[in-house]
């Protein structure tokens, strides 16, 4: 797929985020590997306003296009990139219930079979650090290399998937799993979930499970 091609996928990525209500306004930020480095959004352009001549290429050691300012958050998805092997695409952004788990700085833990959608037996949640900076960057690789769907502390979520399409599906999960933790601490902070050798079975079945979108 060429570039012009990924960047409208950009795009139509960011509006469906939008559209299931994952974000808000021009929070979050949507990427691509590409070309030895990635595609990502544009600082401050409203969704709908894009087209994919905004979208910025930066390359593997951090330099981008003259004339085009890649999303703040471009530091921590370029570190998915360099963390995850298995990763192509990130969706970073401020969907409500993920955001509302961050702040209380709690991982979601298996409460559900699907926390295995992210390969992990939890959803992680790293320190909070200023958005944008290398400190953040730094608090998202040692997340990644865990889960490849993480909570930021007091900010939101960032998904990694194998493409664009499967990293918004996880993404959407992950906001389910979030809506179902909050509402079940409401009833009671000691929340039942699976052990351990029930989410390892689950994690090898879901070594064929998900969504099956080939690019």
């Amino acid at each position: 797929m060429n570039r012009q091609q990924l960047s409208q996928q950009i795009i139509d990525t960011c509006l469906e985020m939008t559209r299931l209500g994952l974000n808000q306004g021009t929070a979050g930020n949507v990427s691509v590997r590409f070309d030895n480095g990635m595609l990502i959004t544009p600082t401050g352009i409203p969704y709908d306003k894009l087209t994919p001549d905004h979208i910025v290429y930066v390359t593997h050691d951090g330099f981008f296009e003259e004339g085009k300012l890649p999303s703040s958050e471009w530091h921590f998805h370029l570190t998915c990139y360099q963390t995850r092997e298995d990763v192509n695409a990130v969706v970073h952004n401020h969907a409500i219930n993920c955001a509302a788990v961050s702040i209380l700085n709690k991982p979601i833990p298996a409460i559900h079979y699907m926390v295995a959608a992210s390969g992990a037996t939890e959803i992680p949640c790293v320190p909070y650090a200023t958005f944008g900076s290398h400190e953040l960057a730094e608090y998202v690789k040692e997340g990644m290399a865990n889960s490849k769907a993480i909570l930021l502390q007091h900010h939101g979520l960032i998904a990694g998937e194998a493409n664009l399409e499967k990293a918004l599906w996880l993404a959407h999960e992950v906001e389910v799993l979030a809506d179902l933790y909050l509402k079940t601490m409401a009833i009671t902070p000691d929340v039942p979930v699976l052990d351990d050798a029930e989410m390892q079975k689950v994690l090898g079945k879901f070594k064929s499970y998900g969504l099956r979108v080939e690019q």
